[in-house]
Order: C-alpha cells, then structure tokens, then sequence
C-alpha cells in the first residue's frame, strides 16, 4: 500500500494498491526527489480514462515494472480535474516537445531541481508495438540518460525555459482581430464540417458545444450565415442525438466516439460535456421547434440528477468508462438480454426497429450499442415508446454500474449551474431551477472560504480557484439573477469579477492567465483563448465581465473585455474557428446584450408576471426588489417607480422606461 489510499481523489485511491510507491503531488515528494537526485516520474489522469485503467492494469499492477519505476524515480501521480494548472502545463511540454497533441494518461519524466520535462508521452504499452516503445524500454532510456547525460538533459531544459518566456500562447499582442472574425470562422468550420453525419470529419469525433453555440447565435440572429449555420446545427445536433454518443435509455452523452459516424463511444460520462450539451439542445428546441431536443434535453438534466447528483446538492464529476465486465458492459445488449428485457412482442419489435436492432452488432462484432434510427428520432414519444424505454433501463440498472468519480469541482458545477439555467428558461420551465439552486448553495458552503473560491469544494487539500473557476461561476451568477434576484449573489458575482480583474489578468497585454501568480505553477503562468473540451476561460470570463459591466455600469470590468479580445487578436485573425467563444464576444461587443431592469415592489408582482413571462428568452431579465440595497450608482439609478418601472438597456444605454406591464410586449418588439 502506497501514500494515496486516504486521498480525496478517487483516481488517485485507484492507485493506492498498485506496488508502485505513489506520492501524490506535495513539497514533500518533490523534495524526496531532490534529495535522492533522480528524475520524478508524474503520471497524470482522471478517474473516468479509460487509457489510464488501461495502462494501470498493464504497467502500474506489474511487480517487475513497479520494481524498475521505484528504483529509478520518485512517482508522482495526479488527477488533473484537481490541478488543471499543473496538467495544462505539461499538456504544453508534450504539445512543444513531440509536435502532437497530449492527452491522458500524460506521462512525464521531470527534472526534480528545475521540474522541466526530460521526457513526455502520453500512453506506453506493455511491449513494443503501433510505433510506440514497451514502458519499460522508456524507463531504462530515461534512468540511463539522467546518469550519463545530465549536460545534454540540462541544455534541453534550457531550451524549453526560454520558450516558455516567450509569449507561449501565440498571441503577439500587436496583431489586431479582423474586421470580421464571424465569416472567417464559418469558412474554417464550413472546411472541416462533415456534411452526412455533422462535426468535424473523421475519427475520433468529439462533440463540440462552444461551435453549435455560435451557430446558434447566427441563427437566432439572422445573420447572412444563418442559412449555413443552421444546416450545420441540425445535421451535428441529429447526428450525436441519434448516434452511441447520447445514452437512449439513461440520458446524457458520452465523452467522445471513437468513429466517424457517433457510432460506438469511450463510455465514460463527464459532468462538462452535459452541462454545455444541455443548453445547446434546450435552445436549439425552441428556436427549431424540435420538440426531439427538448425531449434530449430533458433526458440529460434527469441524468444529471439521477446519476451524478450528491446528498449535498452539487454533482459529480465523471462515470467511468470502465464497469465489471470491461468498457461498455453497463450498455451494450446481447439479443439475449433485448429479449429478456422486453418479454411483450410488439415492444421487441418496435425495439429492433427504433434501434436498428435488425443489422448487425455494431459492438466488437457480438452486441450492440444503441443508436437511433431516423425517425424514431423524429417520432413523437408515445406510450409504447415510453414503455419501451422504462423496460430497457429497468433491465439495464440491474448491471453493476461504473464507477462515480464524487469530486465536486467548481468549475464543473458553475458550467451546470449556468447550463440549467439556460435549459430553463430556453424551455420556459422553471421548475427544473431547483437543482442549479441546489448546486449553488453547496458550492457556497464547500468552496467559498472568507472571500477565497477553491477549485474543489470540501476538500482539504483543494487549491484555490483557477480562471475558469471564477469565470464560470460569475456566469453562472448572471444566469442565476437573471431569473431571481439574490443580493448575496448580486455581491458574490461583484467579488468574482474583482477578483477576475486583480489576481489573473495580464496587465501587460491584456486577457487572463489560467492560474494566479500564488498557484506558483513551475513552468509559468500560461493564457489561453481557444476553446476546448471545456469553454475558454478568457473567453467565459469576458463576456460575463461585459454582461456584469453594463448591468452595474462599471467600466473597469467591460475595459477588461476589451482587452481580452484585442489580447486574442491572434487568434481571431489566424483560426477564429478554435475559439468560438471569443467570437461570441466580438458580437457582444459589437452588439451588446439586451437587459431589461425591472423595479417591483411585493405588490407589483401580480400584474408584471404575465407581461413578464412573454420576455424573449434571448433578453437578460433581471427583476431588483424595489427596496434593493447596496446597488451601484448606475443600476440604483434605474429607480423604482410606484406600480413597477422596466428598463430596456443595451450597454450603458436605456429607452424610456415602460411604467405599465401590458405595454411591455410593445416596447420589446420596436427594440
């Protein structure tokens, strides 16, 4: 038994029984390293990786290897949901040293005088094989290189060191955005879109939400590429909803598929991904009229809260990818099991067809793993469809299920937070409110310590927040208040974005850095602007900082927005299409984001409900008690009035007040 049985990381627990001295990453196990001047060996995952259970079972549980990996190294290993700053690091060194993408799990032999990389990989098999040398090959080569190589070892860390000095985001701050990054992301995304199944083409095929949230932007809009952007949205949104990507039976969506067409998925399930599909589908629902996405919608949310949510409030993280019986066993069906499942005949036969249960396995050629077929997708639900489905996944939760990954991160629950509230009022249904609520409080009493926001909340060993912490909870805030107003979360969003402005921006050059200069991360402060498998942070944190900015007319936060963009101009000019997020905020600030300020007092509320609830859902409505303390000069002056006042604002500026709830409708349509 190692160091990691008592950690509050479940990944890091699924290690304490490996015969490999784990360390988890402290001063104590780097100064181990030091005193023993040997390199540390840093294993980096997650608990729901299906590569790293994969490289666990075939390296980390073999006795002979565990020996080899002891003797030459200190090792670390690391969740990266509980250090993104430390995995985005590293991520990088992989990234600038093979010239490819990273990924998990991340394998890293450091330096442990200066923690530079000497060698980076990702995955490493057993024995030799598809190009890739045996781990225990690298092992030696690493451990051999330190004792004969040190000079050469040093030098390459020189190198690196001064890459890492340069402006290592690629952003000169010289370069300004383009007079229209909007059709040169389009053109980009046109390029690589895949026209028969949607997303980008090829294999493996990742769902990716900040795109379809541009796309719905053009749409609503009416933009010029509003023709294009709704084809692309519905062919993506048909595809993953009908293909193995989205679970059928239970909700959600899993992480990513492995071919071209959303057939067969890696199962894990993240908290992240739902929390940005949800609101993709609710608003797609009402913009389209496809009462389908609202039906995926729902589904999703019902998984969130059956599956993920925590006696708390908040939700967790991940399901794994792996259950008893291997990837895929809690899903995937046999004819055998379909058949057990569903004794009555009709229901079988709606299930071959609904599923396309009648062609053959689609799952390592002995199962199948469910997809829809066209118009089951399409069809209404009804009683039989219904029935079908309650058989199926009655039968499907007598499997052992995956594991559940119970960290509650920040950031994750602030993108659900904001991803229900969305949901909700896309859905005009704000009785689905109630878990983001939820969710929030325990974030309020777990994470949020005398003024410091934590990146995991009731954990002892969390770090404090990173951007994307702060950056998704100020948006969530926003969300939030603009369905019920909380003077304490009117407060708590204001320190966010103080926050925001005084520990991570870059005052040099404008934008964030992922991490404040008391992480102390060892390879630098690092900004990023594209979008990810997670929003950018820059990104979330601009636009939330301009919808906060003209709310309380606060110049100071919009400048920042400002800065952020021009920081990106980079970006924006090269490939817009990575950052589809800061292309949302050149709109915004372009065209700021309709407000309506409403001033009522307990009375009033009977007569504003009904004009109130015909408020577009594209408009921020924010409805401050007429007795509201503590507002800042410019949202006090937006006074209230007896009988209600509403202001309709865009940026700093209001039309005329509408002092009678039935002549709002009128008022919204001629803005």
């Amino acid at each position: 038994m190692n160091r990691l049985a008592g950690a509050d990381s479940l990944y890091l627990r699924q290690h304490a029984g490996n015969p490999v001295d784990w360390w988890p990453w402290c001063e104590n196990a780097l100064a181990e390293a030091r005193r023993r001047d040997c390199p540390i060996l840093l294993s980096i995952g997650y608990a729901a990786c299906h590569w790293c259970h994969v490289m666990a079972h075939e390296s980390f549980d073999d006795a002979t290897t565990a020996a080899a990996m002891n003797a030459a190294f200190v090792c670390i290993k690391l969740d990266r949901e509980q250090r993104p700053d430390l995995d985005r690091a590293y991520q990088r060194a992989q990234q600038a040293l093979n010239g490819r993408p990273g990924g998990w799990p991340l394998t890293a032999f450091l330096d442990p005088h200066t923690l530079l990389p000497i060698f980076i990989g990702t995955y490493f098999p057993p024995t030799p094989r598809h190009g890739l040398p045996a781990f225990r090959q690298v092992l030696a080569a690493v451990a051999t290189a330190w004792r004969e190589r040190r000079a050469a070892i040093r030098a390459q860390g020189a190198q690196w060191q001064s890459w890492l000095a340069t402006d290592a985001d690629g952003a000169p701050a010289s370069t300004a955005p383009p007079a229209d990054p909007v059709a040169l992301a389009m053109a980009q995304l046109g390029a690589r879109f895949d026209a028969e199944h949607g997303g980008h083409r090829g294999a493996p095929k990742f769902p990716q939400a900040g795109e379809l949230e541009l796309l719905l932007d053009l749409v609503e809009d009416g933009t010029a590429q509003a023709v294009t952007a709704r084809d692309m949205l519905v062919a993506t949104l048909d595809g993953m909803a009908r293909g193995g990507l989205h679970d059928h039976l239970g909700g959600g969506f899993f992480r990513y598929c492995v071919d071209a067409d959303w057939g067969i998925p890696h199962f894990e399930k993240m908290l992240y991904d739902n929390a940005q599909l949800l609101p993709v589908y609710a608003r797609a629902a009402a913009l389209l009229q496809r009462e389908d996405y609202a039906r995926v919608a729902r589904l999703c949310l019902r998984w969130m809260h059956d599956d993920l949510r925590l006696p708390g409030g908040a939700w967790a993280s991940a399901l794994d990818a792996d259950s008893p019986g291997g990837e895929g066993a809690c899903y995937v069906w046999t004819r055998e099991q379909c058949d057990a499942a569903v004794p009555d005949a009709a229901l079988r036969a709606q299930a071959m067809h609904d599923f396309n249960l009648q062609l053959a396995p689609n799952f390592e050629g002995r199962a199948w793993h469910l997809r829809l077929s066209r118009d089951a997708l399409l069809a209404p639900e009804d009683g039989a469809g219904h029935a079908l489905r309650a058989a199926l996944l009655a039968a499907r939760r007598q499997r052992p299920p995956p594991a559940r990954d119970d960290k509650v991160l920040s950031a994750w629950n602030a993108l659900a937070i904001a991803g229900v509230s969305r949901a909700a009022r896309a859905l005009r249904a704000p009785g689905l409110l109630a878990c983001a609520e939820d969710a929030l409080a325990a974030l309020r009493s777990g994470a949020w310590h005398e003024g410091v926001l934590y990146a995991q909340a009731d954990s002892a060993v969390s770090a404090p927040g990173f951007l994307d912490d702060h950056a998704y909870l100020l948006d969530a805030l926003l969300d939030l208040l603009a369905w019920r107003w909380r003077a304490d979360d009117f407060a708590w969003a204001r320190a966010l974005a103080d926050t925001l402005c005084d520990a991570f921006a870059d005052t040099a050059r404008g934008g964030f850095f992922f991490s404040a200069a008391a992480h102390a991360t060892p390879l630098g402060r690092e900004r990023g602007f594209e979008d990810a498998s997670q929003p950018s942070g820059n990104a979330v944190a601009a636009l939330a900082l301009l919808r906060l900015g003209h709310l309380c007319g606060e110049p100071r936060w919009v400048e920042a927005a400002a800065r952020t963009l021009a920081a990106a101009g980079a970006v924006l000019a090269g490939y817009p299409a990575t950052a589809p997020g800061l292309v949302r905020v050149w709109r915004r600030l372009q065209q700021p984001e309709a407000q309506l300020i409403v001033r009522l007092a307990g009375a009033d509320h009977a007569a504003w409900r009904e004009a109130l609830a015909q408020v577009p859902a594209t408009v921020a409505c924010y409805v401050i008690p007429a007795d509201a303390a503590d507002l800042p000069p410019m949202l006090a002056a937006r006074a209230p009035r007896p009988g209600g006042v509403a202001y309709l604002c865009r940026g700093y500026t209001c039309r005329a007040p509408v002092t009678q709830p039935e002549a709002l409708p009128a008022a919204l349509r001629a803005a």
